[in-house]
C-alpha cells in the first residue's frame, strides 16, 4: 500500500500542516525538512503532482512548441532542454507544429489547456500574434533559436548575422571571391544569415551573380537541389556556405554525386556540429552553435519568469557561434 502524508506525520512527529507546507514547495525549518526528506525516502512516498498542482497552481510541466520534430537540430535541443528541466524538477510536454502556422496555434491552445507553467517556443510564425493567447493566460513564454519580427518576447538565440559573416570571411581570407550561399528566405534564422552573407561580401567589396544566392526553405532538398543548380552554372563558385544542418547534408550529397572533389574543386562551410557532420569526409568547416548553453539559459529565463524572479521587459540573449576548423576549405592564395 502506498505511503500517505499521515505516514510521514507518524514517522516524523510533525504536524500535517508543516509536512503539507514542505510538499507544496514552501519553506520549513531546516531540521523539519531533514526529518521529512528522510521519511519520504524510507517510506518511498511519491508526491501526487496533480493534487499538488491544484494547491500551488503549478503543474511542474513546461510546454515545448517545436517547428519540426524531425529536424536533427531540434532533437538535440530537446535533449539539452530536457536535461536542464529535469535538474529543476520539471517535465516537458512537446508539441510538433510540422512547420504549419495553423497547427502551431492549435498546439499553443492545447498546452494552455493542459495548464503548463511556461512555454518554450521554436516558432514557425515570423509574427507573434499566435502567442497572445499565452500572454492572456499569464503563461510565460521564451523563444528559442528564432525571434519574432513584430513583437518582443524573452528570446535565446545565436547572432545569426554575425555567424554567417564569420563563415563568409573565412572563405574571403582564403582568397575566395566567387562565393555562393544556400539559405532560407522563409525562416527567421535563414533571413538573418543571408543578411550576414551580404554584409561580409559588401565589406570586402565583392559582387557575385544573383544565381550565387540560393534561397528557399531550410531542408535537405534545398541543399541538394541548390547545390545541383550551382554546379550547373557556366562559372562555378569556388566556395559555398550551407545555411543549416539539413541543407549542409543535402549540399554535400550533391557534390559527392557530381564527382567534384572538396576542397580541390569547391570549398564548403556548413552549419551545426551534429552527428552526420562528424563522419563526412573531408572534415567540414562548420558554424557551431552552443546548444547546451542556449538550452540552459532558456530554461533559467523561463523558470525565473514563472517564479517571479525576473521582472520587467523582454530579455534577448544572443550567443556567439564559433567556427570549427575542418579540411573542406581550400586556400586559393597558396
Amino acid at each position: 500500500m502506498a505511503a500517505t502524508i499521515r505516514d510521514i506525520r507518524d514517522r516524523t512527529g510533525l504536524s500535517l500542516a508543516t509536512i503539507s507546507k514542505y510538499l507544496n514547495g514552501r519553506n520549513v525549518l531546516p531540521k523539519n525538512r531533514e526529518l521529512i526528506e528522510k521519511a519520504i525516502e524510507e517510506l518511498h512516498y511519491e508526491v501526487n503532482e496533480l493534487a499538488r498542482g491544484l494547491v500551488t497552481n503549478r503543474t511542474k510541466t513546461i510546454g515545448v512548441l517545436v517547428y519540426d520534430i524531425q529536424c536533427i537540430f531540434i532533437g538535440n535541443m530537446l535533449h539539452y532542454l530536457g536535461q536542464a528541466l529535469h535538474e529543476k524538477g520539471y517535465g516537458m510536454l512537446i508539441c510538433d507544429s510540422c512547420n504549419d502556422r495553423d497547427l502551431e496555434r492549435e498546439n499553443l491552445q492545447f498546452l494552455i489547456s493542459r495548464k503548463v507553467d511556461g512555454i518554450l517556443v521554436f516558432a514557425v510564425s515570423l509574427d507573434g500574434g499566435f502567442l497572445e493567447a499565452a500572454r492572456k493566460a499569464e503563461i510565460p513564454a521564451v523563444l528559442v533559436d528564432r525571434a519574432l519580427r513584430d513583437e518582443e518576447y524573452d528570446c535565446v538565440e545565436i547572432d545569426n548575422r554575425a555567424a554567417m559573416m564569420r563563415a563568409a570571411n573565412k572563405l574571403i581570407s582564403c582568397g575566395h571571391r566567387r562565393i555562393a550561399v544556400i539559405a532560407s528566405d522563409i525562416e527567421y534564422t535563414g533571413m538573418e544569415r543571408m543578411k550576414g552573407f551580404n554584409d561580409a561580401l559588401a565589406n570586402a567589396g565583392i559582387t557575385v551573380p544573383d544565381a550565387f544566392r540560393v534561397s528557399g526553405k531550410h531542408s535537405f532538398e534545398l541543399g541538394y537541389r541548390g547545390m545541383k543548380g550551382l554546379l550547373k552554372l557556366p562559372e562555378l563558385p569556388t566556395g559555398v556556405i550551407l545555411g543549416n544542418y539539413d541543407t549542409t547534408l543535402g549540399g554535400i550529397m550533391a557534390v559527392n554525386e557530381s564527382g567534384l572533389n572538396c576542397p580541390r574543386d569547391i570549398s564548403i562551410i556548413g552549419f551545426d556540429d551534429l552527428l552526420m557532420s562528424k563522419v563526412i569526409r573531408p572534415k567540414l568547416w562548420l558554424v557551431s552553435q552552443p546548444m547546451r548553453e542556449m538550452s540552459k539559459r532558456a530554461v533559467s529565463m523561463l523558470l525565473n519568469r514563472i517564479g517571479g524572479e525576473e521582472e520587467g521587459g523582454p530579455t534577448r540573449v544572443s550567443f556567439s557561434a564559433g567556427l570549427k576548423e575542418g579540411d573542406s576549405v581550400r586556400n586559393l592564395g597558396i
